[in-house]
């Protein structure tokens, strides 16, 4: 397969149009302003000269403020789905499938009181042109419309085709060798989008000349058109928008997390785990209190010693209970995961400003609030640390022996400790979560 690329092109700007309002002949002030036109030149046309010649101005108030409600009012119609929100400024995929700043509407080079949208089909919009330039001229050439737009990852616009007809738009060079004997894998060149960026040098923004003429390409006509240059969202890396990639992101926060019991070395960063904590924090809380504490606990030798004594005091429950030492055993080992985590933290509820009533009843009732709120947090340090890629997985334990959790941590009777999180990250990335239903356990009364 021949290079894309030619040795020497090039380009030519067309003075001498005229200011194009609806139904004006866009071809014939071509043919007068570039008789020189020959086959296999590319004519580059500005959309803003479609837009105008068919009609696609739309009348809006000249007041600054109510042209910029209209205006948005009109990215809402003719957008399909909005892809970020930037202050103000909406990127959306427009009624063409084309992803761009507010669905390519335009209040540049119009009149005060009209918006132009783009042209209802640009790729039918370059045939008919290419089609008009080869009756009156005798030329066949390629046609390419193109509009600004702004590239992901990269500063500052560029134009890019939005309409072709008669040229090639895309030259992949799959299956190619280099010169250097390397084979070329996947490199696909957009030759229409470099097109329609080489000849906005010429053409530019504020000097009224809205077509130029690119000469000297092959420009191969395989009856591509600029629709193809659109990915399929099915294949598009960067499917979802700013918005919806949160909505997204919102929507499996609570599915993402899942219990983790077999952590890698990889060391947790710090500001990763307080990050997470304060994100629990914001659970909420009965009487504006703050009822949790979570207790990081990183010194290894308070860990262990902690962690001995509960074992202890488990087996000895066992024991007692008449289990035989296999039983026993086994049922130990489900604590080791709170020994191999590269952290642990406790959390606590600590119920100050907790109401008191006379009654038994209202008080049993508080204290069920206060432990619902605490839960809630624990539930948002769990979510929080999938967050972060931290795998967490929390183990009820240490409800079972708060005397003695108390009484080695040195803390007072008001500290309830309600389970252990045993964090880090995981050894092996957990399968996905299938689709989730309520089932029987939603009741809809």
């Amino acid at each position: 397969m021949a290079d894309h690329a030619s040795r020497k092109i090039e380009i030519l700007p067309v003075p001498g149009l005229p200011e194009f309002r609806p139904g004006d002949d866009l071809t014939g002030a071509i043919v007068t302003a570039a008789p020189w036109l020959r086959s296999g030149d590319v004519v580059v046309v500005t959309s803003k000269a479609f837009s105008k010649i068919e009609g696609r101005l739309v009348r809006v108030p000249s007041d600054p403020e109510a042209r910029d409600a209209a205006r948005r009012k009109l990215v809402e119609e003719e957008s399909v789905r909005v892809v970020a929100r930037i202050a103000r400024t909406l990127i959306t995929e427009n009624n063409l499938g084309i992803v761009q700043a507010a669905a390519g509407i335009d209040a540049s080079n119009v009149r005060g009181d009209e918006v132009a949208l783009l042209p209802a089909d640009p790729d039918a919009s370059a045939l008919a042109l290419r089609n008009g330039l080869r009756e009156r001229l005798g030329v066949e050439v390629g046609v390419v419309v193109t509009d600004t737009m702004g590239r992901a990852w990269r500063v500052g616009q560029t134009d890019a085709a939005i309409g072709t007809s008669g040229l090639r738009v895309l030259h992949g060079y799959a299956g190619e060798v280099d010169s250097q004997g390397n084979e070329l894998a996947v490199t696909e060149i957009a030759v229409a989008d470099e097109i329609a960026a080489a000849a906005d040098l010429v053409k530019g923004k504020l000097g009224g000349l809205p077509v130029a003429v690119v000469r000297g390409l092959r420009i191969h006509d395989d009856g591509s058109t600029a629709r193809d240059l659109i990915r399929p969202s099915e294949t598009d890396l960067f499917r979802l928008g700013t918005s919806e990639s949160i909505a997204q992101g919102r929507r499996e926060a609570v599915p993402h997390r899942r219990s983790v019991r077999q952590f890698s070395d990889e060391p947790v960063d710090p500001e990763a785990m307080r990050r997470a904590v304060a994100s629990a924090l914001t659970a909420p809380a009965p009487h504006h209190t703050h009822p949790v504490r979570f207790l990081w606990l990183r010194d290894e030798g308070l860990r262990r010693k902690l962690l001995d004594a509960m074992r202890a005091s488990w087996e000895s429950d066992l024991t007692s209970d008449g289990f035989t030492p296999e039983q026993i055993a086994k049922r130990l080992s489900r604590g080791d995961i709170l020994y191999r985590a590269p952290e642990l933290v406790i959390p606590f509820l600590l119920p100050e400003g907790a109401h008191t009533y006379r009654d038994e009843r209202r008080n049993r009732h508080e204290r069920t609030m206060f432990t619902v709120a605490a839960g809630a947090a624990v539930q948002g340090l769990l979510v929080a640390l999938a967050a972060e890629d931290l795998g967490s997985c929390w183990i009820g334990s240490t409800i079972f022996a708060a005397d003695l959790v108390r009484s080695t941590l040195d803390l007072d009777d008001q500290w309830h400790p309600l389970g252990a999180v045993a964090v880090g990250h995981p050894a092996e990335p957990a399968p996905p979560r299938g689709p989730l239903s309520p089932g029987d356990w939603l009741i809809e009364r």
